[in-house]
């Protein structure tokens, strides 16, 4: 015979997943408004939300005594203020205010007992007669929301939180060090002292990144450029640490990839849109988010890398390249490290990234032969597209004769761009460049394997 408790569980689980559709709907639907009325503002660096997972509602009502709280299931599942959870990610720790007094601001029509709704949506509602930021058990505060979703003939509850990156940071660190590890209660004093040791250091970061910030965001626009290639460095040095200290924890040494890490740092900036300088920073941070999650994360180096589908190729250059990397992907460690970093990096499946990243690097040689000085006063278009061509397929064999992945580095495409440009302004015209069509190739050939 059971225990009561786990008929409570089991019955009140059951009316949750009876409901799994219209929280799923909801969800959708709540984070959808919230990111409309925060679309313009540049100080949130993401919404997100979730439908809480049956293992998360059972270990809540164990860990809160529910069964004793609520006389039925239904009574319980009808006042779950988290059902559904949103969270509101700001960059620093003073625009959780900004962010807050945003929402009051637009919620201003009074409902029922401290509830306020929008002109936008009379059918969301949101608590705001309480103080924020709630003070928390252990002693810190938090911007944490109960809100209504009315829909249908059904009162749909979700938590709403603000929460800025060090937070967010904060927030997960404590969750799996003290709260989902019961085995340390018998030293919980001695782990929160730590706790609070780190949000303190975690608070002097948030200054610190807030002063950083600030100082970048005042640079005028003549110093743009230099402005990206500081948090181009900053970023690039992050991921060069995060992996280092996971491939010396695995397998007891580092390799010196930090090169490879500039191009990933280049690739990513360029697949999240940073060519508008208005929404660098915002992608910077985005980022920078997405480490500091991927630093707590397990990461198997030892495993090989796999794709959902079979590669497609966008043209011949993508294919000559892509297939020479596929042949070597699990083989040689550093492509194998470097695909798997800009994989984690990237919320695509592997295959779609690969690609991108193919048509990335073509590019990166492409844009490079559109602008060349020497093809557009001398040729015509039909010469340029022959010559382009050409030069895309010595590119390429250059690359499969080696598969070094020193080859696609920052510096190393650069210089093999500008050795390019230096032998096409030898050539005067098109029928120069068919008789001497030889000693150009070999020219080029051995240019292009001169990069170490």
């Amino acid at each position: 015979m059971r225990l009561e408790i786990f008929e409570f569980i089991d019955e009140t689980i059951s009316i949750v997943d009876g409901m799994k559709d219209v929280l799923e709907e909801s969800n959708r639907e709540l984070e959808y408004f919230f990111r409309g009325l925060f679309f313009e503002h540049d100080n949130i660096l993401n919404i997100s939300s979730r439908v809480k997972t049956t293992t998360s509602l059972k270990e809540k009502i164990f860990r809160n005594n529910f069964y004793l709280k609520y006389e039925s299931p239904e009574e319980l599942v009808a006042n779950l203020s988290d059902l559904i959870g949103l969270r509101i990610e700001c960059r620093f720790i003073e625009d959780e205010e900004d962010v807050y007094s945003k929402i009051v601001e637009e919620f201003n029509i009074p409902v029922e007992d401290g509830y306020y709704s929008s002109k936008e949506n009379p059918n969301i509602l949101l608590n705001l007669d309480d103080d924020q930021p709630q003070v928390q058990k252990n002693g810190f505060g938090i911007y944490k929301i109960d809100g209504k979703y009315l829909r249908e003939d059904r009162i749909i509850r979700f938590e709403l939180q603000i929460k800025s990156l060090v937070n967010v940071f904060w927030g997960e660190a404590e969750h799996k060090v003290l709260y989902k590890n019961y085995k340390y209660l018998l030293t919980e004093d001695l782990f929160r002292d730590i706790m609070h040791a780190l949000k303190e250091n975690l608070i002097m970061v948030d200054k610190q990144l807030r002063i950083l910030y600030n100082h970048l965001k005042e640079m005028d626009e003549s110093n743009i450029d230099k402005r990206k290639e500081q948090l181009e460095a900053i970023l690039s040095k992050i991921i060069y640490e995060i992996y280092s200290d996971k491939t010396k924890k695995e397998f007891g040494f580092v390799l010196d990839y930090r090169k490879s890490c500039d191009i990933i740092v280049s690739y990513v900036l360029r697949q999240n849109g940073h060519n508008d300088p208005m929404a660098y920073d915002n992608v910077y941070l985005k980022i920078l988010s997405r480490l500091y999650k991927i630093k707590e994360n397990d990461i198997y180096l030892e495993r090989p890398i796999e794709f959902e589908r079979e590669i497609q190729y966008e043209d011949e250059f993508c294919r000559k390249i892509g297939e020479a990397i596929l042949e070597i992907i699990n083989k040689d460690f550093k492509w194998n490290l470097f695909f798997k970093i800009i994989f984690q990096l990237e919320s695509g499946k592997n295959a779609e990234e690969f690609e991108k990243f193919l048509i990335f690097l073509r590019d990166r040689f492409l844009d490079n032969l559109k602008l060349s000085e020497g093809l557009n006063s001398r040729f015509n278009e039909e010469e340029k597209e022959e010559i382009t061509r050409y030069i895309m397929d010595l590119i390429a064999d250059c690359f499969i004769k080696n598969r070094e992945i020193e080859f696609i580095n920052d510096d190393n495409i650069d210089n093999l761009n500008k050795k390019i440009n230096i032998i096409l302004r030898k050539v005067i015209n098109y029928d120069m460049w068919k008789e001497n069509i030889n000693y150009f190739t070999d020219e080029l050939r051995c240019k292009l394997n001169d990069y170490k």
